[in-house]
Formats: structure tokens, C-alpha cells, sequence
């Protein structure tokens, strides 16, 4: 049956420039939708956050230039909390798909996978699997 899900992600870039900004934002959106077997009108919206040190480009337009010109997409800013992971463009995805909510991957990428070690490199569907007597594929 199919439902909304939201699928969260996020990637470390290695410097504030839009080109980088565009293509990693672009590499975590082919990931994300791979891992969880999306095509393009599957997605209803996104919602792309930077951390404030990221100001040179957009992320949204990674999703423009991979064909998604009529999902809604809006950027903003990561509150600035001190300490923080820095150079991290994160995106929250709502999508129509079949699987659960358990099934759903969310994709850590890159140092960003710090935020979430829980999630980071697929480890939770890899636990997941095992503990249903599937195989595991290592990180």
C-alpha cells in the first residue's frame, strides 16, 4: 500500500562553493532515491536546510538539474548552534513509496554520517536484515 513517508539525508561538502554545493546536494539525492527504488514522480516535495557557513548556492538546484522541475522545493538555513558539524547540506524528502516506515533508508553521507550513526551507511537496514535472517551487506 502505498503512503507519504518522509526520508531524511545529509552530506558534508568540503568547502562553500556553489559548484560543490550543486553537485554533492545532486549525489545525495541520486542516493537517496536509490536506496529506497524512488523515480522522480514519486517525490512530492523537498526541503533543503545549510549550515550557515554554505552561502555561495543553492541546493534546490541539484534537484533541478537532475529533472524534478515540478516538485516544490524551498531552502533555508540550519540554526547556528555553536560546535556544530560544519558544511552540511541536509534535505527532508516527502514521498509516495510502499515501504514502511521501518523500511524506509535515510542516507548519511560523507562526515555528515556523524550526525546519525545510527543511520549512517545503511547499518540500520543492515541490522534489519539480519534480525530477519537476510544477508548484510558491510560498510
Amino acid at each position: 500500500m502505498t503512503a507519504v513517508r518522509a526520508i531524511r539525508g545529509a552530506i558534508q561538502v568540503d568547502r562553500d562553493e556553489a559548484a560543490l554545493i550543486v553537485a554533492d546536494t545532486g549525489t545525495l539525492l541520486v542516493e537517496i532515491m536509490s536506496r529506497n527504488g524512488l523515480v522522480a514522480d514519486d517525490i512530492i516535495s523537498l526541503f533543503f536546510t545549510m549550515t550557515p557557513d554554505l552561502a555561495s548556492g543553492f541546493p534546490a538546484v541539484a534537484a533541478r538539474e537532475l529533472g524534478l522541475v515540478d516538485v516544490p522545493l524551498m531552502c533555508a538555513t540550519e540554526i547556528a548552534v555553536p560546535n556544530a558539524l560544519s558544511r552540511v547540506v541536509r534535505v527532508l524528502a516527502h514521498v509516495n513509496t510502499d515501504l514502511s516506515r521501518g523500511d524506509v533508508e535515510h542516507v548519511y553521507l560523507r562526515g555528515a554520517g556523524r550526525l546519525r550513526p545510527d543511520l549512517a551507511a545503511g547499518t540500520r537496514q543492515s541490522r534489519q536484515r539480519q534480525s530477519r535472517g537476510g544477508s548484510s551487506l558491510s560498510a
